[in-house]
């Protein structure tokens, strides 16, 4: 059966601030920004009453650095869109460092030149303070005292604004979707699938295609 995962995102409920890092690259240049700081926390339990285990993120980080960060594919994006991808058009920042440091994965990130990035370094440029928050899916197992996150999957660790008080990052769970592992392995948007399957009904055997459709989402679910 498939497993119905949520979006969660995540910014450690923790008092530790960012530093911003700007390395001249050559003179004629701009010089290349980086964010560094923490990115996640294990164990402790957050604002949201969920807890991430250690081995949980132990895992996923290392799935993530082999996969995205070692291939130069740790896209981040300019606040958290409601979506398991990262949009390309989106994009600010590349995470090229993620590691493990007592319960916390710090992390740094490189600013990029595209657009979104730009606005990033503006915000920084002017005083404003930006950090990090995890975007992920996984499943969420109702503890004695808090929730704990299971079969994560690590999406993306976005750019978020920072709001004078470091604990009122985004610290949410997006419910309006729910996501599935399909037979190939990859997350689908089960019911946004169904949705859109009927968005253009044909003019011909209706009843047969909804009976497709319907029987298709429910056996993704």
């Amino acid at each position: 059966m498939s497993l119905k995962l949520n979006l969660l995102v995540e910014k450690p409920s923790m008092d530790e601030s960012f530093e911003y890092l700007e390395e001249e690259t050559n003179l004629k240049g701009p010089n290349s920004l980086y964010i560094k700081g923490p990115y996640m926390m294990a164990e402790g339990v957050n604002k949201n009453g969920r807890k991430y285990p250690i081995d949980e993120l132990r895992r996923e980080v290392s799935r993530y650095n082999e996969e995205m960060v070692k291939t130069g594919r740790a896209l981040g994006e300019l606040n958290h869109p409601p979506t398991a991808d990262v949009d390309l058009n989106n994009a600010c920042h590349l995470v090229t460092e993620l590691y493990e440091d007592n319960n916390v994965f710090m992390g740094k990130s490189k600013i990029l030149s595209t657009a979104a990035g730009g606005v990033v370094r503006a915000l920084i440029n002017d005083g404003v303070k930006v950090g990090m928050s995890s975007r992920a899916l996984g499943t969420l197992e109702e503890g004695s005292s808090c929730s704990i996150v299971r079969n994560m999957n690590l999406v993306a660790i976005d750019c978020v604004a920072d709001p004078s008080f470091p604990k009122a990052f985004v610290n949410g769970i997006l419910e309006s979707k729910q996501w599935v592992v399909s037979h190939s392995g990859k997350y689908e948007e089960a019911y946004d699938n169904f949705e859109d399957s009927l968005i253009d009904l044909p003019r011909k055997d209706v009843d047969d295609y909804l009976r497709m459709q319907i029987m298709e989402f429910i056996s993704k679910i």
